[in-house]
C-alpha cells in the first residue's frame, strides 16, 4: 500500500545515470529540501516502485510527491514510464518534470502530450542545476496544492 501522509514528503528520481541522481540529490539538499529522496535507475525500475511489484513488493513505500524522469533509460524508456502512468487513474495526479539532455522539439512536444507537467533540459553547470532545483521545488512542494 502507497502512503501519503503529507509529513512522509519523497521526491523519487528516475535516471540510469548515477551522477545525475547524485547531483540532484546535492542540489534538493542544498536548497533545504530535507525530506525523503529515492532514486530507481531505469524506467522499468519505477513502475516496480509505483506498482509495488519485485523488491518493492513487500514494502510500504512512500508515494512521491513529485517525480524527477529522465527520458534515455535502458530497459523501459522515460516515454514509456511515462506513458504507463498516465494511462492509470492512481497516478493522474502526479507531478513529473521531465530533465532530460535532450532538446529535440519532438521530445519535447511528446512528453507534453504524455501527459508530463514541465520539461527541463539537464543543466550542464551544478550552480544552474542548483537554480532550476530550487524554482521546482519551490513551485511544486510549497507553491501547488495536490490531492492527498
Amino acid at each position: 500500500m502507497l502512503n501519503n501522509k503529507a509529513e512522509s514528503m519523497l521526491i523519487l528520481i528516475a535516471d540510469d545515470d548515477a551522477d545525475d541522481r547524485m547531483f540532484l540529490e546535492w542540489a534538493l539538499r542544498q536548497t533545504g529540501y530535507d525530506q525523503e529522496i529515492r532514486s530507481v535507475d531505469d524506467g522499468e525500475e519505477l513502475l516496480n516502485y509505483l506498482y509495488q511489484r519485485g523488491p518493492y513488493a513487500s514494502e510500504m513505500v512512500i508515494r512521491p510527491s513529485l517525480l524527477i524522469l529522465d527520458l534515455n533509460m535502458p530497459r523501459v524508456n522515460g516515454f514509456e514510464a511515462l506513458k504507463v502512468i498516465r494511462n492509470d487513474t492512481e497516478f493522474w495526479w502526479l507531478p513529473i518534470v521531465v530533465m532530460s539532455t535532450s532538446t529535440t522539439d519532438e521530445d519535447i512536444i511528446r512528453s507534453y502530450n504524455l501527459g508530463v507537467n514541465s520539461f527541463v533540459i539537464k543543466p550542464f553547470n551544478y550552480n544552474r542545476l542548483v537554480e532550476v532545483v530550487g524554482v521546482l521545488k519551490k513551485y511544486w512542494l510549497k507553491t501547488v496544492k495536490l490531492p492527498e
